[in-house]
């Protein structure tokens, strides 16, 4: 379950304490569903209790008795628990999150994360003619389609309402030298307001260079997938239905293959962080269309962090992946091969959105 599935979950709990007359409020468009804050325990948090209270003229330890019992039937929670002034606390059935997650993204590919949210839709961005703003403009272009959108460039002439002003701090230098690849992370790295650095480290093939350690693990997974295949096991097995709930609306799209078995959830070091992550990916792109709002035009920088993390997270599992010695591919090992596979996946999905390749070999 991701933290946009937990979000309609909780908005699914609302929307029932209200039908049965519990709660006397208009459901909300949305509620935030994010890491708990000190003191705060389980896998997400939420507010939503705190923001109906007033509207429902009730304590919000009241409101969050309420919601806790609603949303401890939804499918997935395993545990919810209040803390503070009425923070609900989601503790998520982690072997069926895991199994859920892992058959969507190896199913749905490099589109894992895109919908149809803002089908439709047209943004219009007007930039300067210079390099990182083009480049920040095609980036945020990339992933406002990924949520079903349309974005326009203009440059310069006059604005007028309804166009994004997009004005990162300009580039130093011209930063062709460094390759198209090697060039783009250079200007969308840093955040929009920072200048970026145009040098030749980021040409440097070794871990203190980022974008080298995201194509470094992307081509990990790949090397781990057929050194698997060579010792004649994958992660491929019986067909099974995945709901229609667990798949986002995207438009335009051919039929994806069916996806193959996910095994359960492995005990290794890194991959709750990579779940987590995994999970987190569609809200990260999603945060593209909050356009016009200054930081929508973060999320180029935003994204490329996001995979700086990922691939930081895939680094620390693969090393469990593959048996060692005379120990015999196991389930466990199946169990990390579909975890290594979407990791890699997503990868190389968050770099094409990039426009940056990811190659399978480095």
């Amino acid at each position: 379950m991701t933290p946009v599935e937990l979000s309609r979950s909780v908005l699914h709990a609302v929307r029932c304490a209200v039908d049965d007359g519990e709660l006397s409020v208009v459901v909300p468009s949305r509620v935030v569903v994010g890491r708990p804050g000190p003191g705060g325990c389980g896998d997400y948090a939420t507010n939503v209790a705190l923001q109906l209270a007033r509207p429902a003229g009730q304590h919000p330890l009241r409101v969050a008795a309420l919601l806790q019992a609603y949303l401890a039937r939804e499918a997935g929670v395993t545990d919810v628990e209040i803390t503070g002034p009425g923070f609900l606390n989601i503790t998520l059935d982690r072997a069926a999150t895991f199994t859920a997650l892992v058959r969507r993204i190896l199913r749905e590919g490099l589109r894992y994360g895109h919908t149809g949210t803002v089908a439709g839709q047209v943004f219009v961005l007007c930039v300067p003619y210079e390099v990182r703003a083009e480049v920040l403009a095609d980036v945020l272009a990339r992933m406002v389609g990924s949520q079903g959108g349309r974005v326009e460039v203009e440059h310069g002439g006059v604005e007028h309402g309804g166009v994004v002003n997009l004005r990162p701090a300009a580039a130093p230098e011209d930063p062709a030298f460094l390759g198209p690849d090697a060039a783009r992370w250079a200007l969308l790295h840093p955040a929009p307001h920072d200048r970026p650095r145009i040098t030749a480290d980021h040409l440097v093939q070794r871990e203190s260079n980022p974008l080298f350690r995201i194509r470094y693990a992307h081509a990990r997974t790949r090397a781990v997938s057929r050194n698997a295949a060579d010792l004649g096991f994958t992660t491929t097995g019986p067909e099974t239905d995945v709901e229609a709930a667990d798949t986002p609306d995207i438009t335009n799209t051919p039929e994806a293959p069916e996806a193959p078995e996910a095994p359960e959830a492995p005990d290794t070091p890194g991959a709750p962080q990579l779940l987590a992550l995994l999970a987190d990916h569609p809200r990260v792109l999603a945060t593209a269309v909050a356009l016009p709002h200054a930081d929508a035009q973060a999320a180029p920088s935003r994204l490329t962090r996001h995979l700086l993390a990922l691939a930081d997270a895939t680094l620390v599992l693969l090393p469990a992946v593959l048996p060692r010695g005379d120990e015999k591919p196991s389930a466990a090992h199946r169990s990390r091969l579909a975890l290594a596979e979407a990791a890699g996946t997503v990868l190389a999905g968050g770099l094409s959105l990039l426009g940056i390749d990811a190659p399978d070999h480095l």
